[in-house]
This record gives structure tokens, sequence and C-alpha cells, in this order.
């Protein structure tokens, strides 16, 4: 964590038992969703959403979210990097906001916010990584699993910010995380290798495989490159019986996924996300306690 303030730039910002309890309490706060009783737990809370870079799924997530447990939510229209130095405008905000929820495309900028705003930030995606999607797709898995400890979790995706996040998981919990993709599109950074992630080219790790995911094909990746990296049903057919499949939206139906697959029973996806609200609310709870 940045400074005193609870920040949540990279996953493993966050200590194993700080993780642990957003994660228990995301599946507390679903029942909660469900039956119509969300805590006002944010009650009196400014709460700034910045959306430097596009997207609407998980920053809908935050303002709805922010909403429903009695915070104010304001819609800053302004970015980074532009007229306003980031610390000028990081110190603005803090005259006015109890937290910073921002999304843009440099991590930098988010570590810049952080150092210079007197308030929290959280991390709502950047080009970097994206912590906040693996919080809820890990809030999702318990809930199914009961736990998250011992999880293998294997990214059939290139080096991008989806699969970094789940890398900085590792750091952080006790789960296995395998890249499995042609080498010119492994990780290189050495900051995200530890003795549970390591990178492969071999499609046979998903055998034992407790969870899939998959992002977009890179824009380099020729397709006959990529093609033996597609998910069908043949290759979920073959998973675990209890194994997760959680290609990651935007889904690109004939490269990185087949139509078929997005309609097996393992393909979980759509389900996984309602835990993205769950788990951003309780991320903002742990953030402003």
């Amino acid at each position: 964590m940045t400074g005193s303030a609870r920040n949540f730039l990279e996953f493993h910002d966050v200590p194993e038992a700080g993780l642990r309890s957003i994660v228990a309490r995301a599946g507390e706060l679903a029942k909660a969703w469900d039956d119509r009783t969300m805590p006002q737990t944010l009650a009196g809370k400014r709460v700034a959403l910045i959306v430097d870079d596009g997207g609407w799924r998980n920053t809908t997530a935050f303002d709805l979210g922010i909403q429903a447990m009695g915070g104010i939510c304001v819609h800053v229209p302004s970015g980074f990097n532009t007229r306003e130095e980031t610390g000028d405008l990081s110190g603005y905000l803090g005259n006015w906001f109890d937290m910073l929820v921002i999304r843009t495309k440099e991590l930098a900028t988010l570590k810049a916010v952080a150092a210079a705003a007197p308030v929290p930030v959280i991390n709502a995606r950047s080009r970097s990584n994206h912590p906040c999607e693996t919080l809820g797709d890990l809030a999702y898995i318990n809930s199914r699993r009961g736990s998250i400890d011992r999880l293998k979790v294997v990214g059939v995706a290139a080096d991008a910010n989806i699969l970094r996040s789940w890398a900085e998981a590792s750091i952080a919990l006790p789960i296995e995380v395998v890249q499995v993709y042609p080498e010119r599109w492994h990780i290189r950074d050495a900051a995200l290798f530890n003795g549970r992630f390591r990178a492969s080219t071999d499609m046979g790790e998903l055998s034992d495989a407790d969870v899939v995911i998959t992002d977009s094909w890179p824009g380099d990746g020729p397709s006959d490159a990529l093609a033996g990296y597609r998910i069908g049903t043949d290759v979920l057919d073959r998973l675990p019986e209890d194994a997760i499949f959680l290609p990651c939206p935007p889904v690109t139906r004939g490269q990185e996924v087949t139509a078929a697959a997005m309609e097996h029973p393992r393909c979980l996806s759509r389900a996984a996300k309602t835990f993205l609200l769950h788990a951003q609310n309780a991320l903002m709870e742990w953030v402003a306690a």
C-alpha cells in the first residue's frame, strides 16, 4: 500500500488477510443485494469516479454500488496528463472527495495520483492490470467452491492486463497461476514471477486446472500461430468436472473461444461477472474503513 491510505492499485497492494476478508464479504453483500438489504456503509462518503479510458462494466458497477450503499458518486469530467499536472489535480480532488476510483491507461499515472492524493485510490483498470476483475472472479470462485486456497488457474492468454492481475494475485494468495501461450507473448516482467506463477506453451496444463481464463487475441498475432490455443467444447469437455471457464469480456467468438464454448456448462462468465459488483462493494468498504 502507498503511504497510509488503503490504495488498491495492484492486486498485491492488499495483504492476504485483507484480500480474504474482501472475498468473504463479497459473498455476504451478494446475499444482501439479492434481498435488497444493502448495508449503508458508504453513507456520507463522497466518491469521485474518473473514466479516462473507455469501458463501462466495472465503472457502472462502482457507480451503482456506491449509491446502493448510501454514498455519493460524482463522475468527474477530467482526465490525466493533459493541461493540469497530475499532482495538482489529485490534490484538488482530495479537497472534496473521500475516495478516488480511476480507470486510466497508465498504471504509472495511478501511482502518481496515489502519491499526491490525501485519500485512497482504487484502480478501476489500466492497460497494465485489472485487479478489480480478478477480485470479482475470485469472489465468485469462492462462492462456488467455498475456498480460494490451492487453486490452479490457467490463463490461455497473451501478456495483457487480465493475466497480469492473476499473476499479481499469485504473489498475495496461495494460488498457482500458469500462462499457456506461444513464447512470443509470454509475460517477461521479473517482478511478477514467483514460486506460484510460471509460463508454458503446453495446453496439457489445462488437464488439472480449477479455473481457465482467456483474453482477446493479441493484435499482432497471426491466426495460424494462435489457433491451437483456441478454447472449444473439446477442450472444455476434458477439464475436471468442477472446473470453471471464465473467458474475459469482450469475447471474440471464433478467435480465443468458439461460439459453442460460450454455451458450454463449464462456461460461467456471466454468473461470475455478477460478483464484480459485490467484490468492488466489499473493496470500497475495506478501503473506507
